[in-house]
């Protein structure tokens, strides 16, 4: 019996959820008295050398279901070719990142295999009164404990729910033949759009966001080198994408983009409840703003009161000669 991993990828790289995932996984399956963690990749846009990375976050092998059909992220297809690796693996766990991708994927895929269901899940069992899990809930304000009781579970992990290792492990590819059917592809994918920028805001580990405070868009080349000295994404509140300064794919709280970075760093945002609700899984919140008393400051671990338009530059700076 096996605990599987199923990752994504972008643009020929395995994201770093995904690699939770499988961390998760190598973790997991020792407790549960499982000695093989299987990782799973869909479609030809990865090559084999970034397949043999997983090894390093403890898969001991992977199945490349190497096919073009799988290039797009079709739902059905998806959950098809997981049914199909579970069965002929025997796994009794899968593992996966929960995303706008993992979420529909999981739920067809706990039907089929008729298992248990975790979402947001973020850290390893409790194993002591049954297969009990840890949930995040109310976007974020609470926690839920459940107990998995069904043969088979399904485990979606909430983004940097673990800490990352880089290891010295090494994993065997092995290529993953797949029975799919024209039902599998009665959804046909007519466009796709793809966030911008070298870091995509639901896998950064930092992310500087502005609001209006800021005054208008042709101030944001502060938030933009700040992101880029800190090797972090950008994102903004949702007047700003409202008002047209910034795209909407850049817009974070509970009906935008919601984050868990190790950092948020939120400048000229007050901290409307809207937007606090997609940003507190942050790890650490760093609240810039010239009000003392805007809402942000009470859900922040630091704050600094003052103008944006000079601690921003000096901020940059400092951070700049540090790493020099």
């Amino acid at each position: 019996m096996a605990v599987i991993a199923f990752v994504e990828d972008a643009d020929g790289k395995i994201k770093k959820s995904s690699l939770e995932a499988v961390a998760y996984a190598a973790a997991l399956a020792p407790k549960v008295g499982e000695n093989e963690i299987v990782a799973l990749s869909l479609g030809n846009q990865v090559g084999t050398s970034e397949l043999e990375q997983l090894g390093k976050y403890g898969a001991t092998r992977v199945l490349h279901a190497n096919d073009e059909q799988l290039n797009q992220g079709v739902i059905q297809a998806y959950a098809s070719v997981i049914d199909q690796a579970m069965n002929e693996t025997n796994a009794s766990i899968l593992v996966l990142a929960k995303s706008s991708l993992g979420d529909p994927v999981a739920s067809r895929v706990a039907i089929k295999q008729q298992a248990s269901l975790a979402p947001n899940v973020v850290e390893l069992p409790n194993l002591d009164a049954g297969f009990v899990v840890k949930q995040s809930i109310y976007t974020g304000k609470a926690f839920a404990f459940n107990r998995l009781e069904r043969d088979k579970k399904i485990i979606a992990l909430k983004k940097n729910a673990i800490a990352l290792e880089e290891g010295e492990g090494s994993a065997s590819i092995e290529s993953f033949s797949v029975n799919l059917s024209d039902s599998d592809f009665s959804t046909t994918i007519t466009n796709t759009e793809k966030s911008e920028g070298d870091i995509l805001l639901p896998e950064a580990d930092i992310v500087v966001s502005g609001g209006r405070g800021l005054k208008g868009p042709e101030n944001w080349n502060m938030i933009e080198e700040l992101a880029g000295t800190l090797s972090a994404a950008t994102g903004c509140s949702k007047p700003v994408s409202d008002m047209g300064w910034r795209p909407h794919h850049e817009h974070v709280g509970q009906t935008g983009v919601k984050v868990s970075p190790t950092l948020y760093v939120a400048v000229g945002i007050s901290g409307a409840i809207q937007h606090l609700a997609g940003v507190n899984s942050s790890k650490n919140i760093l609240v810039i703003n010239q009000d003392a008393e805007a809402p942000f400051f009470k859900a922040a671990d630091y704050g600094i009161v003052g103008d944006a338009f000079e601690i921003l530059p000096k901020l940059t700076e400092e951070i700049k000669a540090s790493q020099n």
